[in-house]
């Protein structure tokens, strides 16, 4: 091996460690970006989640989190009913962008924004009531709650939605 493979040799390795730079940088970048990124629970205040959780959401949601009866059927009016945020619902399938976009925007226009269509929510929008940290507080509480198994799959489709850019 002579010089020049050896200085074209490091001259890849150089690349290959300022591509996972700037992958590193742009992933911190969307994250701090406030385009629905939840940070982890521990960077954010839970028990102010808790408290904004009660005043806010559990009416519909529940105290415990166990949302309303016979949530995955539409009620009479074609409305869906409020889903439970614990394990036992669907809160943990989806990303933290979406999560935060639908309790910001709420349910009809986070869907109109996702081109889904024929779904009839009931969430409503809670971008004038709530600031974007109390909305984060309050996510980061629902998912502090969750099993281990259950936080981690929540974590994987976070990262998910966060390389597709949303």
């Amino acid at each position: 091996m002579d010089q020049g493979d050896v200085m074209a040799g490091l001259s890849m390795k150089w690349v290959a460690v300022a591509g996972i730079g700037a992958l590193a940088v742009a992933g911190a970048t969307l994250a701090l970006s406030g385009k629905g990124e939840t940070p982890a629970p521990e960077a954010a205040d839970t028990a102010r989640g808790a408290v904004l959780y009660a005043e806010n959401c559990a009416s519909c949601h529940g105290a415990k989190l166990e949302g309303q009866p016979d949530w995955r059927s539409p009620g009479p009016d074609g409305v869906m009913p409020a889903p439970p945020h614990d394990r036992t619902g669907h809160t943990w399938h989806h990303g933290d962008g979406m999560l935060f976009d639908y309790t910001k925007l709420g349910g009809a226009e986070t869907l109109k924004r996702m081109g889904v269509t024929g779904v009839k929510s009931g969430m409503p929008g809670f971008g004038d009531s709530l600031t974007d940290a109390e909305i984060r507080d309050i996510l980061a509480f629902i998912k502090s709650t969750w099993p281990q198994r259950e936080r981690e799959l929540q974590q994987q489709r976070t990262l998910a939605e966060q390389m597709k850019g949303t």
